[in-house]
């Protein structure tokens, strides 16, 4: 028993000295997780998106899709913002990307919620804050999917593909 626990720690140090086994994370300067997103990021403020930065993705990693929604909306799930085919290298998002439909580098954007590409802010009826998470995905391919694609239709197109996943969340909420 003692060899064959010697022998699975054996591996998992080699494992993770070779830096396969990663801790793939998303945080952002502009809120930490579960903190109230600045105003400046709402529809209240600028609409800006906020900066986002992640490290240890998998070395195998071809492209980056990143989706932001709210599931305590009234109506149901809303996508703030759909966002795919990121170069492998890319580690980060500067604050207020512009709504285009393709950014430098290839990247292209979907439609969210307002029916709109790019970024939407969070627009909360008055109550309880709602939460709203930007997930991030290591993806093995490029999606190839034309700009304006759906939240669907790129967790359609990642199905089978998806080599590591993580999330950051955020609050807002409107008095």
């Amino acid at each position: 028993m003692k060899i064959k626990i010697l022998l699975i720690c054996s591996i998992l140090l080699i494992v993770c000295k070779r830096g396969d086994l990663m801790a793939f994370s998303l945080k952002s300067r502009a809120f930490s997780e579960a903190n109230t997103l600045a105003v400046k990021y709402t529809c209240d403020g600028a609409d800006v998106s906020p900066e986002l930065m992640w490290s240890d993705a998998p070395s195998n990693t071809k492209s980056f899709a990143l989706i932001m929604d709210d599931p305590d909306a009234p109506a149901g799930i809303w996508v703030h913002w759909v966002l795919y085919d990121l170069a492998p290298g890319t580690t980060e998002l500067a604050e207020a990307i512009p709504c285009t439909e393709t950014l430098t580098g290839g990247a292209k954007q979907g439609l969210n919620s307002y029916k709109k590409i790019g970024y939407g802010g969070p627009c909360p009826p008055k109550g309880a804050p709602h939460r709203y998470f930007f997930k991030l995905y290591a993806l093995d391919c490029l999606l190839n999917l034309a700009p304006g694609a759906t939240k669907e239709e790129v967790e359609e197109a990642m199905k089978g593909h998806i080599l590591a996943e993580c999330q950051l969340m955020g609050k807002y909420g409107r008095a």
